[in-house]
């Protein structure tokens, strides 16, 4: 038993909201790899209309809310964590960030929902945002994101969950959905 709440930090898109896009990231880091090796631990920022445009569209495939967000708010509401949403959506997507946090109202059950207004390389908000908070655990579906910031949270624990092309990839606290991840974190309470 914890003396402490548990301060949890959840992803949004692929972790709260499904995303089924989220399948094809191992093949973008395949391509990447092709073009040039040093752009592999970067994510790309749209910066003209037509590619903030794209982004917009792609983001429009989170298309419902995870089920395991019900235990999540449970788990709020009981008093066992305090939970926080961390996006690294850029900040051209916060119109729909916005609507997401209203539509699942997010603000009554995260103590914090942040987006990555100074469009930040994802990793680099994400990791602040890990200090920041003082989390015990972040829970974030993007590997490229989890391998750059699991190394460097000594006291915060990364959860993964990952998807069919990434079966290959060792990680002890890798979870098939968020659902099996929650079951995990109800360890810590």
């Amino acid at each position: 038993m914890r003396n402490k709440i548990l301060k949890v930090g959840f992803d949004l898109d692929g972790v709260i909201l499904y995303n089924p896009l989220r399948i094809v990231r191992r093949f973008v880091v395949l391509l990447k790899k092709l073009f040039k090796e040093s752009i592999v631990d970067t994510f790309y920022i749209p910066k003209s209309k037509i590619t903030m445009l794209a982004w917009n569209l792609l983001h429009k495939s989170s298309i419902f809310v995870s089920p395991a967000y019900e235990e999540i708010k449970k788990l709020v509401l009981k008093g066992d964590i305090e939970a926080y949403l961390i996006s690294g959506r850029y900040s051209f997507l916060e119109k729909d960030f916005e609507n997401w946090i209203n539509k699942i109202n997010a603000k009554k059950y995260f103590r914090g929902v942040y987006i990555n207004k100074t469009d930040q390389q994802p990793y680099v908000f994400k990791e602040e945002m890990i200090k920041k908070l003082n989390l015990d655990i972040y829970i974030e579906d993007n590997w490229d994101i989890v391998r750059q910031i699991a190394p460097k949270n000594k006291t915060t624990k990364v959860f993964w969950i990952d998807n069919l092309i990434d079966w290959n990839i060792k990680y002890v606290d890798k979870f098939r959905n968020l659902a099996d991840a929650v079951k995990e974190l109800e360890k810590y309470i």
